[in-house]
């Protein structure tokens, strides 16, 4: 089966078959390490389906990336075991793993042009010379620099050093990629451009299993099938990436996975028919998703800034009143905080009214039940 390669200059169809990894799964099986008597991963129970891109997201010392190390050998698990495939690989030294790895930083060997670096790995491994011509071929084709096999990592823009990175990674046929903040040293038009290619990578050769590690919220919406929170070392929550940004399931990942309003309410009824509960704020009755909250419930209204309009039908969608305090125009949106009960909300419109009211002055803000979902009040859940 012949697919396009990466977008870009001496672009050419390839064979899937002769990049495309075995499509291993990845399993966590209690995983934590520790380095002294501090605990940087506690024990973790995870699985990456094969053909799967899972993101790891978090903030920085939430244990991601320790994870990932993990999997590629560069760190001893404390306890438990990790599998990819049936193989039980946490003994196994990293060359062993049939794992590809791409770090921030490219890891380009400055002195050896392109096709070197690319067939580092293969050579290492002792593979056969007329193997190694043919896989450098093809991965420089897949990702669409096949032009520059000669050139120097000095001669190349940073996108295109992170082109041969992968390059390099897909050359030895992984059974698993492994990506570690792979586009966070690259300006932002580039990372963009990055995000769609990798994407694009993944279509080509859906058998690739990716463990995504970043901090990049973007990313991971725009390329996971799944997502991973980490906090403290620890899950805090994990599923289908369009599930954890519509239902998140606490706090900490409405906040963290895109921006999010969270009004503190009441519940008022529990859930009907159509999984939608009823809660109040103040003198508004408003209707969101639920979790199997019961009436009395001190509970959190979600709502993402994009959801939210300055006019609406009345009968059908939910209502609140604010009171404008900024207005910040960024071009194609137009950001505005209001505040709500004394909770600071974020609207993201792109189309308003010709002319704002002042600061100051109250506005009514509506958006729809099943954009709305409601929360634990617990931020630690």
């Amino acid at each position: 089966m012949s697919v396009p390669a990466f977008t870009g200059s001496n672009v050419v169809d390839v064979d899937a078959a002769k990049i495309r990894g075995a499509g291993s799964n990845v399993h966590f099986d209690k995983v934590s390490v520790a380095y002294g008597a501090h605990v940087v991963l506690h024990p973790l129970t995870l699985d990456i389906a094969p053909g799967e891109i899972l993101a790891m997201i978090g903030p920085s010392g939430s244990g991601k990336t320790t994870a990932l190390r993990a999997v590629a050998g560069f760190v001893r698990p404390a306890s438990g075991r990790i599998r990819i495939g049936a193989t039980d690989v946490t003994d196994l030294p990293p060359y062993e793993r049939g794992l590809g790895m791409v770090v921030q930083n490219y890891a380009l060997f400055p002195h050896m042009r392109v096709e070197d670096n690319v067939a580092f790995g293969l050579k290492a491994q002792g593979a056969d010379k007329s193997l190694i011509a043919e896989r450098v071929k093809d991965a420089l084709a897949t990702v669409g620099m096949s032009g520059f096999s000669r050139r120097y990592p000095r001669e190349l823009s940073g996108g295109q050093q992170q082109r041969v990175a992968i390059a390099r990674a897909l050359a030895v046929r992984p059974r698993v990629l492994l990506l570690d903040e792979p586009l966070s040293a690259l300006d932002a038009q580039i990372r963009r451009n990055m995000v769609e290619e990798i994407a694009k990578l993944h279509r080509d050769l859906p058998g690739l299993t990716i463990l995504y590690v970043t901090h990049d919220q973007t990313e991971a919406l725009t390329l996971a099938d799944k997502i991973a929170i980490m906090r403290d070392g620890r899950v805090s929550s994990h599923g289908p990436t369009g599930e954890l940004y519509r239902r998140p399931p606490n706090r900490f990942t409405a906040e963290f996975l895109g921006r999010a309003n969270l009004l503190p309410v009441t519940v008022a009824e529990a859930a009907g028919p159509k999984g939608l509960a009823t809660a109040r704020l103040g003198d508004a009755v408003l209707a969101g998703a639920a979790r199997g909250e019961k009436p009395g419930d001190k509970t959190l209204l979600c709502i993402r800034p994009q959801h939210l309009s300055l006019t609406g039908d009345e009968e059908h969608s939910n209502k609140i009143v604010g009171t404008l305090k900024e207005v910040h125009w960024q071009g194609e949106l137009t950001h505005l905080v209001l505040d709500v009960d004394g909770t600071p909300v974020r609207v993201s419109a792109t189309r308003l009214p010709v002319s704002l009211p002042e600061r100051g002055t109250a506005m009514p803000l509506f958006f729809t039940p099943g954009d709305t979902s409601l929360v634990p009040e617990d931020a630690r859940v």
